[in-house]
């Protein structure tokens, strides 16, 4: 069972949350008065299996995850969780830690590895970062969303224009290859850039390589 450190009321703020997997309800308990002390949000589990039980929070968020737990090891949670919604940024706790150990999970995204016992600081300081990681990353996922909102709005045509246009071609080009006249064509790229509220060239490319529309010509 879970044990949260604020109200689950709807009209509380939404606070960045740590959480913390550790079957030492001492440790767990010492860490969710560290985070609350600086103004985090904090939910305690004890396994594995009881975080992914229950629903992440949907605000800047990071877990702070002992390396052996009952059951699934920290590492293979890890490698479960990272295609899944449940995915955040993680800092490890260990207090057995070896560099093969380390590796493996700075490898796989870890944000820290940290040995037991660690000073707070240190603790505060990998939460900072994983908690901003984590807020980068939300932004970014955010943004791509609504870029291919707007490219669901381009007709087939324009979406072949954008395609052509960001991969480096002329309009005189691009009429070429899909028969068309370039007035055609520049009349469908305006409204490419119109639908995609691209400010740019540059801009409309940078949403083609979110959306993976092809490799830039040289």
């Amino acid at each position: 069972m879970s044990n949260s450190s604020s109200s689950r009321s709807p009209a509380a703020p939404a606070a960045p949350t740590v959480i913390v997997v550790d079957d030492d309800e001492q440790l767990r308990e010492a860490l969710s008065s560290l985070f609350r002390s600086v103004g985090l949000r904090v939910e305690l589990y004890g396994s594995a299996a009881e975080l992914l039980a229950a629903k992440p929070p949907a605000v800047p968020r990071c877990l702070v995850l002992d390396i052996r737990l009952p059951g699934v090891s920290g590492l293979d949670f890890q490698s479960q969780i990272a295609t899944s919604p449940m995915n955040m940024p993680i800092i490890f706790m260990t207090g057995h830690g070896d560099i093969p150990m380390t590796v493996r999970a700075m490898k796989a995204g870890a944000v820290d590895f940290l040995t037991k016992p660690f000073r707070d600081q240190d603790m505060l300081d990998a939460v900072a970062t994983a908690l901003e990681n984590d807020r980068k990353q939300s932004e970014a996922d955010k943004a791509s969303t609504d870029i291919r909102a707007l490219y669901q709005s381009l007709t087939a045509r324009e979406k072949e224009v954008m395609s052509l246009v960001t991969s480096g071609l002329m309009n005189k080009q691009v009429a070429a290859q899909i028969n068309l006249s370039e007035i055609t064509v520049k009349i469908h790229r305006g409204h490419v850039m119109r639908k995609m509220n691209a400010k740019s060239l540059a801009d409309l490319v940078r949403m083609a390589e979110t959306l993976g529309l092809g490799i830039t010509k040289a």
